[in-house]
């Protein structure tokens, strides 16, 4: 009886054992070489060589037309409040975002007269429950770190950081692990 157990446990240590030993060294330090940030002169090369592309073509036009100076001059408007990251009065316009839109959960909202987009992330996280329960015409005070543009989008795009409605948090991005 005591052969059999020892047979049994034998494969078994063998093979934890391996599948160990393989987890190790797929969690090993990876030899390849970290790519090193490029220069100042590497990047304006690398953007002239993008702006020849198709894509940077349409965006150079995109730039350069009344929409694209529009939006533009929305995300200008909010530039001193994005860099303090200070609040912002908004008002709920839209509990959707235009169609076509993948930029995950997202609202339209009226700040400084302007219309923005304010994006939270992937629709699928669990954490805008809070920020289902706004309606149309809520006032809010919202804080961001980043506004983008894209030719896609008629208006300036707000990453939403924190939310607050009636002096209550309802939202607040967690912040990244591991990064600065």
């Amino acid at each position: 009886m005591r052969k059999v157990i020892y047979a049994l446990i034998l494969p078994l240590v063998v093979v934890s054992g391996l599948v160990f030993a393989n987890r190790e060294i797929k969690n090993g330090a990876s030899k390849e070489p970290t790519p090193k940030p490029l220069s100042a002169a590497e990047r304006e090369a690398e953007l002239k060589k993008w702006k020849a592309t198709p894509e940077g073509v349409k965006f150079t036009k995109w730039e350069a037309s009344p929409a694209g100076k529009k939006v533009y001059a929305g995300a200008a408007k909010i530039r001193k409040h994005i860099t303090d990251f200070s609040n912002m009065e908004a008002v709920i316009t839209s509990l959707s975002l235009p169609p076509g839109s993948r930029l995950g959960f997202g609202l339209m909202a009226r700040i400084d007269g302007g219309d923005y987009i304010l994006s939270f992330g992937s629709e699928k996280s669990n954490e805008f429950q809070q920020l289902h329960s706004l309606k149309v015409n809520d006032k809010i005070i919202i804080r961001s770190h980043f506004v983008s543009y894209a030719p896609k989008y008629s208006y300036p795009i707000v990453s939403g950081d924190y939310v607050e409605r009636d002096s209550k948090i309802i939202y607040k991005r967690a912040p990244r692990k591991g990064g600065c």
